[in-house]
């Protein structure tokens, strides 16, 4: 049996792939009675190549799922594409190309460059969601959820800029202008579409206790998105008799120190205390320029202007200013906050600028180390209530009970739970997108589209200038007729966000093959998704949109399970020069050129050995050297011993063997063992850490007896090595007599008898002190033990011409020899 003699990686990794392709290695079965393993990557967005983070990532959930199909489970990995966005329309501004032309071109690179690395999908499954047939379902789904009330419509800010006339995402605001054009951007009330997540905002939270496979970083920051709080809402009357303006609070406890109230820019008290006041509505406008995005907020400078109405204290009947402020926003609550100067930090800075009193209600509780000095700053902390009438003297904790039942008594407040979750706005009005399935009648007003007439297909070939989104302008897509009446009407030109396409892609990759319904049986099968792999930067919204897009989907009766994704793996991202990287800070790697110049197994083999999947990977050229010469050191033994090993394809008489070709063979178990373990919990650095050792104890191991134990161990070292280097491993595997195919092959198991040693090493101590080392069979009696290590003759030097007093034995590890 030859080998060729030289590693050439482009010819062994064509030939492999060659192979699964025309042998369907990795399409799932839906019927099978095998256990089923649901693996999923993240999917890319098609933006023209592979960036080593999707290598990592895409490697990550290979090797996953080649482990899991080793085990004898049924494996689904499917591919699509996050192909609707922004980037696309961006892309066709730059080089004049139609979104549509340039997203379907880099799918096609994309696709072949997923080919080249080796990775196992089922592409038989494979989407994407700029495809009508991907996004009429998501439309479907809208359409219904419309009907029952769980889709609404009402205005609501978004960041607009007048010049490309397009709302623009909050990380496309610079310094208050349009990324693009560096118009300055405006914030403009629109009519936009609301999916009712709220809803389920208890549901979400509730569920998090649940998912145990998670790690408890992405839960908590979903328990702060959420961010459910037991509070009171309080009514402060107006002096002009007009309806109470509402506030939540979570400290009712502060309310006798309200100084003054603030509202949002929106607020029709703002729009009414502007009438006739020309500053006031400069301020307004001045408002609708700003950024909204919450880290802008943060930092930003708090301004504000008395709008000269005041709001009456719902406890103590004091009128107190009502304040514009540019930190209040009309999306949050009711748009308006009670300020308390002295026990809010944010209050006292707003204060402070503009002469408003600071009243202190909140002391220190007895026995704190707390002081309140309020020239300094706001005293935050719960304590004692004071100068609050008949609450003083009570705890916070007390006075919450307290105001709030006087509050509800007097029909002026509540008790209530409030979010910090707000529903999810859906609309975008941009060009590249799923449409919104809704058709606007003069008569009969917003009207779902008929399921008969869906999908409602976004044109494709359009002219792109970047102004505005081309389907705007397109009289051929936007004139229809009513479904209801029949009169002439206009179709919807927003379309959705993207998270709608990622929020349910894992369940439609389920039902794949099923043209006629959203989801069927299939889905109840590999649902939930056993492993996801992903950046811990999509915690939040993208896993809790499909979370709650799970639960819309099994309330409307396509699939029984609660949540779609059982254990989550957040890989850790891909550094060089210890920043992350990117383009613009040029430090990238091409995989393309790496995969070139030594082959995808080296790739993969660094990626999985560099770290473990949950830290960052430091780029190391020098370690992608020392993956390629550890793939060639296996090419070489194997060519060096192909024939011993393809003569010995039974085991042999274990009992039998060298006391060295025993060691060997313990060695290989005992490193089996381990890696057999770190397989299990995904620590596959230390598995690929395993295959070398297991190599080096193969390549010291000669004599007459060698044979049987190198093909014993070297096809171990080749079962744990496939799902990591899967195309060298096999080749190695069929070339050297082990079978067809090594994904069909049993998962090697430790043989206990191997591990067993017939003779252990001690080491021997005199008064405490390190002497010398013997070597015992390991059925040894106690007698025989002291004596070998006294006998000793570097123990002699020590023990000569002394008195032993007493002679300790640790079993398996120590003799303790006292003397003096």
């Amino acid at each position: 049996m030859a080998l060729e003699e030289h590693y050439n990686p482009a010819q062994i990794e064509q030939q492999a792939q060659e192979y699964w392709d025309t042998n369907q290695s990795f399409i799932a079965v839906d019927d099978s009675e095998a256990e089923k393993f649901y693996c999923l990557s993240m999917f890319p967005y098609p933006s023209g190549r592979l960036h080593m983070g999707h290598v990592r990532n895409y490697t990550i959930g290979d090797v996953i799922s080649r482990y899991q199909r080793m085990l004898g489970k049924n494996v689904l990995q499917p591919m699509g594409w996050d192909a609707f966005g922004l980037p696309a329309e961006n892309a066709a501004i730059k080089n004049n190309v139609p979104p549509a032309r340039w997203t379907y071109e880099n799918i096609d690179y994309m696709r072949d460059q997923l080919k080249r690395l080796g990775f196992g999908y089922d592409w038989s499954r494979e989407l994407a969601t700029c495809h009508p047939d991907y996004y009429k379902w998501e439309q479907w789904l809208f359409t219904r959820l419309f009907e029952k009330g769980m889709v609404y419509k009402q205005t609501a800010p978004v960041n607009w800029c007048p010049n490309d006339m397009t709302v623009l995402a909050n990380e496309q605001v610079i310094d208050g202008c349009c990324w693009r054009c560096d118009t300055v951007v405006e914030r403009k009330e629109i009519p936009q579409y609301f999916m009712k997540i709220t809803d389920y905002a208890d549901e979400l939270l509730e569920g998090l206790d649940k998912l145990d496979g998670w790690p408890e970083k992405v839960r908590a920051m979903q328990r702060n998105w959420i961010g459910r709080s037991e509070g009171v809402e309080i009514h402060f009357g107006l002096a002009e008799g007009n309806e109470p303006l509402k506030v939540f609070t979570t400290r009712p406890d502060t309310l006798m120190g309200v100084t003054y109230v603030a509202v949002a820019a929106e607020h029709p008290l703002a729009l009414s205390g502007a009438v006739g006041n020309p500053e006031l509505l400069a301020f307004i406008d001045e408002c609708k320029h700003q950024e909204t995005a919450e880290a802008a907020m943060e930092t930003m400078e708090k301004k504000g202007m008395d709008t000269g109405i005041k709001a009456i204290h719902p406890l103590t009947g004091e009128a107190v200013p009502i304040f514009v402020a540019n930190f209040v926003l009309m999306g949050y609550g009711e748009g308006a906050v009670m300020a308390v100067p002295a026990h809010d930090q944010r209050d006292w800075e707003f204060a402070q600028k503009y002469g408003i009193p600071i009243k202190q209600v909140i002391a220190p509780a007895a026995g704190s180390d707390a002081v309140a000095d309020l020239s300094k700053e706001a005293f935050t902390e719960k304590g004692l209530l004071v100068e609050s009438g008949d609450f003083s003297g009570l705890t916070s904790q007390d006075a919450f009970a307290a105001i709030a039942q006087r509050l509800a008594d007097e029909n002026r407040g509540c008790k209530r739970i409030n979010y910090r979750l707000r529903d999810w706005g859906v609309s975008r009005q941009r060009y590249w997108g799923c449409p919104i399935p809704i058709i606007n009648c003069p008569d009969c007003g917003t009207v779902a589209v008929p399921e008969d007439q869906l999908p409602v297909v976004l044109p494709e070939d359009v002219e792109f200038d970047g102004i505005g989104s081309p389907i705007k302008k397109m009289r051929s897509f936007i004139d229809t007729t009513c479904p209801r009446c029949g009169g002439k009407a206009e179709r919807e030109t927003d379309t959705f966000d993207t998270f709608m396409e990622s929020s349910w892609y894992y369940a439609r990759f389920a039902s794949r093959a099923n043209p006629d319904a959203m989801l069927d049986k299939n889905a109840d099968h590999w649902l939930p998704v056993d492993q996801y792999i992903g950046g811990i930067e999509h915690a939040i919204l993208h896993l809790l949109y499909a979370r709650f897009y799970h639960k819309l989907m099994r309330d409307e009766g396509l699939l029984n399970s609660d949540e779609p994704i059982k254990n989550l793996l957040t890989q850790g991202m891909v550094l060089k020069d210890g920043t992350k990287m990117s383009k613009s800070k040029g430090n990238t790697v091409d995989p393309q050129e790496l995969i070139k110049k030594y082959g995808a197994d080296t790739v993969r083999l660094f990626t999985m050995f560099a770290a473990p999947p949950e830290q960052s990977l430091e780029w190391n050229d020098s370690g992608v050297e020392g993956a390629h010469r550890f793939i060639k050191k296996l090419w070489v033994f194997a060519n060096g011993h192909a024939d011993q090993i393809g003569r010995n394809g039974t085991s042999g008489d274990w009992d039998s063997l060298s006391d060295a070709a025993k060691s060997t063979r313990r060695e290989i178990h005992e490193v089996l063992h381990q890696a057999l373990i770190d397989f299990g919990k995904y620590q596959f650095n230390t598995v690929v850490a395993a295959c070398m050792k297991m190599m080096n104890s193969l390549s010291k191991l000669a004599g007459d007896d060698a044979a049987v134990v190198h093909h014993e161990g070297f096809g171990i070292l080749l079962s744990l090595l496939s799902p990591i280097a899967p195309h060298v491993s096999h080749k190695l595997w069929v070339e050297l007599g082990y079978g067809d195919d090594i994904l069909k092959a049993t998962w090697p198991v430790v043989d206990v008898a191997a591990l067993v040693k017939d003779s252990i090493e001690l080491v021997v101590q005199v008064n405490g002190k390190v002497r010398g080392k013997i070597s015992v069979a390991t059925s040894a009696a106690r007698e025989v033990i002291e004596q070998v290590a006294q006998d000793d003759p570097n123990v002699q030097k020590f023990t000569g011409g002394k008195t032993v007093r007493k002679i300790i034995v640790v079993p398996g590890r120590l003799v303790n020899i006292v003397a003096n």
